[in-house]
């Protein structure tokens, strides 16, 4: 549902043309809504077959002939079955690459796993909330976004090369990826990762959020330099070093947090940030997007994030995701 339609999307943005393939009465996330589609889909053609019968197979085939490469986001066994890999593909166009977008990888099971599982079973749940709290997740799907990019990525790749091949991309390895440092941290010296208050770093302090007296801001000092400016403008002293502020992690904070609870979030960012110091007041989704009224486009009549890939001398074709009315069966 968002997985492989994000990362097709991303590569339609980019000029390539992209046909989606839908089952006859229409991929499934277009029953969540047209915005939720047009969201996940601009830019696309699409064709409803019937994969389960000869003449979809047929007409797949006739498909697959002339195409780059194929990206599937199935169950394994269903792509299997319905032969949509390499090994089935190949004598019909040897050079096309097939990318499989799984749970635990093209030959790791049927297990459910959808985005939310998949951050429960990596541990990427229980790193995120308040210590003393219950796990929680991110408010957007981040392994599913994560894994459409790197999936995107792994087509490109092996396009690249000049060969076809299969490419299997798997939420589960996407988000173990995902928490490089941690697991290494773990792996190489036996440190277990903890949720810390307020979302701060393992490493940097301060790097957290922190409450002021109005809003909340985001600060996040992750070398000397930054702290000489910001310690400066709050009037601090000491805690020169990386290690000094590590070492005294909860004194740092305390101090931090009482000065920033003299002025609101937006006006602290307001003087933080010529300085160059990374800090931002937290703001909702329509806040945000008032402020950065660039990020949006029009894409035949619903209005959508664009492409978040610049590329000089091009501009993306934002047309509007394909209804079904207009899908040829």
């Amino acid at each position: 549902m968002l997985a492989g339609p994000y990362a097709t999307m991303m590569l339609a943005d980019l000029g390539a043309e992209v046909t989606k393939i839908e089952p006859p009465d229409g991929e499934i996330s277009r029953q969540v809504s047209d915005a939720y589609f047009a969201s996940l889909n601009r830019g696309k053609g699409s064709v409803r077959l019937d994969l389960t019968a000869p003449e979809g197979q047929r007409q797949l085939g006739e498909l697959v002939a002339n195409a780059d490469a194929l990206l599937v986001n199935l169950k394994p066994s269903a792509i299997r079955r319905l032969g949509l890999t390499y090994e089935s593909l190949r004598d019909t166009n040897n050079k096309i690459v097939c990318v499989a977008i799984t749970g635990y990888g093209l030959y790791g099971g049927d297990d459910p796993a959808f985005d939310y599982v998949i951050q429960a079973a990596t541990g990427v749940a229980a790193l995120t909330g308040e210590p003393d709290g219950p796990p929680t997740l991110p408010g957007y799907s981040s392994a599913d976004n994560s894994t459409g990019l790197t999936a995107a990525l792994g087509l490109l790749a092996q396009i690249v090369s000049g060969r076809g091949g299969q490419i299997d991309v798997s939420l589960r390895d996407v988000m173990f990826s995902q928490l490089n440092y941690h697991a290494s941290a773990y792996l190489n010296g036996g440190v277990a990762p903890v949720r810390r208050h307020s979302g701060a770093h393992s490493y940097y302090v301060p790097a957290q959020m922190f409450a002021t007296a109005e809003g909340h801001l985001a600060l996040f000092i992750t070398h000397d330099g930054f702290w000489r400016s910001f310690a400066t403008e709050a009037g601090i002293e000491g805690y020169e070093r990386m290690a000094d502020r590590a070492e005294h992690r909860d004194e740092v904070v305390a101090v931090v947090s009482s000065v920033l609870g003299t002025d609101t979030a937006a006006n602290w960012e307001k003087r933080l940030r010529p300085l160059g110091v990374p800090a931002a007041a937290v703001r909702s989704l329509p806040e945000a997007l008032e402020r950065n009224p660039d990020v949006v486009v029009d894409s035949g009549g619903f209005r959508t994030i664009r492409c978040p890939v610049g590329v000089a001398g091009y501009q993306p074709d934002y047309r509007c995701a394909p209804g079904l009315e207009d899908v040829r069966p």
